[in-house]
């Protein structure tokens, strides 16, 4: 099964030198340079410092609009870099949606790098999610895919996941099945819900070359809701090393109770079994999710 949709529009450095030239002609005489694509946008290098990114298909426009309205405002207290939009775009030169202007930040994806080099960025990752799970308003965005609420909306299609997955070496499924049920079984979301990323996996964070945090991206699915998700990062990125010192972290700065790693636990296996079944066409996205399922197997929350 492929991982990455299909554009549903043809985005070329000619359309977004149009867009610029209307909205921001300050900035449409830089060198403009495609720089990939993720599941819902498309990025170009603008210059030496910026980055343009633009929704490849309507199910990222509406995330595109969230991220213009909220994210600058909660990262601004932040001292890592992120990509919060600097400049916002609207529909305009034949082009239907919003878009943004953000920060180019140096360095490499994380899904590319081996994970126990990830080891590095634990603590500045822990620190990040320290300052920016703050309490979320009411009129926060709610997950349209569940980020954030309780694991047992997902207990049907993680079942069923789980009993399709493929044979893999080290990792049986009966083991997946009793961690998912000890992640059922920890208590809920004690706390009011808190602002979170939602897809804090190794593919939106950069990394310097010695492997420490140089920034995190792609703001897409934030909403509000319970930690654990977020916290799933311990096992998402880290080998036993750097999952100890996340946790360590994350414990100095606002302790974490044993409920909400379970849950975080629960929430890396649901992540890492969808990556497992989903990703034929990504060998990257199909190791990382193999490497989470081996990761949640290692250990708990203790």
């Amino acid at each position: 099964m492929a991982v990455l949709p299909r554009a549903e529009i043809d985005i070329a450095p000619s359309l977004v030198r149009s867009l610029l030239a209307d909205q921001h002609p300050d900035l449409a005489d830089l060198p403009l340079r495609p720089a990939g694509h993720g599941w819902d946008n498309v990025l170009f290098r603008l210059g030496e410092d910026l980055v343009v990114r633009l929704p490849r298909r309507e199910a990222g426009a509406g995330l595109m609009v969230a991220e213009q309205q909220w994210v600058p405002r909660l990262t601004a207290h932040l001292t890592l870099p992120t990509s919060a939009p600097v400049r916002i775009g609207v529909p305009g030169a034949g082009y239907p949606w919003h878009w943004s202007v953000s920060r180019w930040i140096d360095g490499v994806s994380g899904i590319t790098v081996p994970r126990a080099g990830r080891s590095p960025a634990a603590v500045p990752l822990a620190r990040f999610l320290a300052g920016f799970h703050q309490p979320a308003p009411r009129d926060a965005p709610v997950s349209p895919v569940g980020r954030g609420g309780p694991l047992a909306a997902r207990d049907d299609v993680l079942r069923t996941r789980l009993a399709s997955l493929p044979d893999i070496p080290g990792v049986p499924t009966a083991a997946l099945l009793r961690v998912w049920d000890s992640a059922l079984a920890a208590p809920g979301r004690q706390n009011a819900p808190l602002w979170l990323h939602g897809d804090l996996h190794p593919a939106n964070v950069v990394l310097a070359p010695d492997g420490t945090l140089a920034g995190v991206v792609d703001f897409g699915d934030l909403c509000s809701g319970d930690p654990a998700t977020d916290l799933a990062a311990a096992w998402l990125h880290f080998d036993a090393a750097g999952r100890s010192a996340f946790r360590a972290e994350t414990h100095r700065l606002r302790p974490v109770d044993a409920a909400t790693w379970e849950r975080a636990r629960g929430w890396a296996l649901s992540m890492g079994s969808a990556l497992a079944m989903t990703s034929d066409d990504s060998p990257a996205f199909l190791g990382l999710g193999v490497g989470i399922l081996a990761a949640v197997l290692e250990d708990g929350h203790r």
